[in-house]
């Protein structure tokens, strides 16, 4: 029986991929950078993180055809210190910078123990886990900080400063896939208050404020000239400040604050900054790190929290290696559509 418009149509996760890969190059980026990101997009469509896969397609391709990002750059690596890695993005997207220093930081951490990559320059506009996992399957813990557009409210303020400023987290594990967190300090991320309000659904309390400054569920008063709040209060806004540091005082990219986009109608990648951290933790202790952490874990599931960080996009990808990645119908032809097809 043939499938109705609305039904979702599975793809394989290298067919995603290559499509997308499609996409970016016509739209104007190398075919280097064109594969890096649609590796990146298609791996958090295949892992369930909705609000950073094909979703962010328009924005990616708003913010190539207002010239606002080169997606032609070449990321500058540079060796500064025997742990110190750092890329000049050159107006460029984060992924193919980090890309560009891998192998580099890799030597630097087994030599040294540590390594810190600071990207410059640059725009980041997709999930942070995907930058820190695969440096946990090298048995690697790994950090990374970004921030972003001016978004939302510190603690206490009466306007917005801080970008969503999200903080990702890798660690290896003695038995299984690595424990891995990506979370943005504002109360909930901006892509997810962009799919609320394309839904037509309503936020819980706490989450954000109107042009007013008035507290609002309504995802389209955040997104008209209202913010977003930090997670926790005071907490959340001081952990948001610090990603401001780390992400752009340290690396040399721009504070959430310190862009002007209004040139470039269209523009919807932040021109900011990232730090990435990487660990040999076994230079740490006599004991394997990863055993540790799984002592710590059965620790965790005897008190009761019996899924771990990363759990969920595991259990999503297992899926969609077997059924393909879901997609519905609608949405895949729009895509085939980009890519001229």
């Amino acid at each position: 029986m043939q499938a109705c418009h609305s039904d979702p149509i599975h793809l394989p996760f290298n067919e995603l991929r290559d499509l997308l890969a499609s996409i970016f190059e016509r739209h104007g980026t190398s075919a280097q950078v064109a594969a890096t990101l649609a590796d990146n997009c298609a791996a958090a469509q295949r892992d369930g993180s909705d609000s950073h896969g094909v979703f962010r397609i328009p924005g990616y391709l708003s913010s190539l055809g207002s010239g606002w990002v080169n997606g032609r750059a070449e990321p500058k690596v540079e060796d500064v210190a025997p742990s110190f890695v750092r890329v000049d993005a050159g107006g460029g997207f984060a992924q193919p910078a980090l890309a560009a220093a891998r192998e580099l930081m890799l030597a630097k951490v087994r030599e040294s123990g540590i390594a810190l990559l600071a990207i410059r320059n640059s725009h980041h506009f997709a999930a942070l886990w995907p930058d820190v996992e695969p440096f946990a399957r090298e048995g690697l813990v790994a950090l990374s900080f970004v921030n972003s557009m001016t978004s939302v409210v510190p603690h206490g303020g009466h306007s917005a400063l801080f970008g969503t400023n999200p903080i990702a987290f890798a660690a290896p594990r003695g038995q299984g896939d690595p424990l891995v967190f990506d979370l943005a300090t504002s109360a909930i991320a901006n892509g997810d208050v962009q799919i609320a309000a394309r839904e037509g659904k309503q936020l819980p309390e706490g989450f954000g404020v109107d042009a007013q400054g008035q507290p609002t569920r309504d995802p389209k008063a955040i997104l008209d000239g209202g913010a977003l709040l930090p997670f926790g209060g005071y907490k959340g806004s001081a952990l948001s400040m610090m990603v401001e540091l780390l992400a752009a005082a340290l690396t040399g990219g721009n504070f959430s604050f310190e862009f002007d986009w209004s040139g470039h109608p269209g523009a919807q990648t932040p021109w900011t900054g990232q730090l990435l951290i990487l660990i040999d933790p076994d230079r740490g202790a006599s004991r394997s790190f990863a055993e540790r952490c799984e002592t710590l874990i059965a620790r965790m599931a005897e008190a009761g929290q019996d899924r771990q960080p990363g759990d969920r996009r595991y259990r999503q990808r297992a899926r969609a290696e077997v059924e393909g990645i879901a997609l519905p119908a609608g949405e895949l032809a729009k895509l085939r559509a980009l890519a001229g097809l």
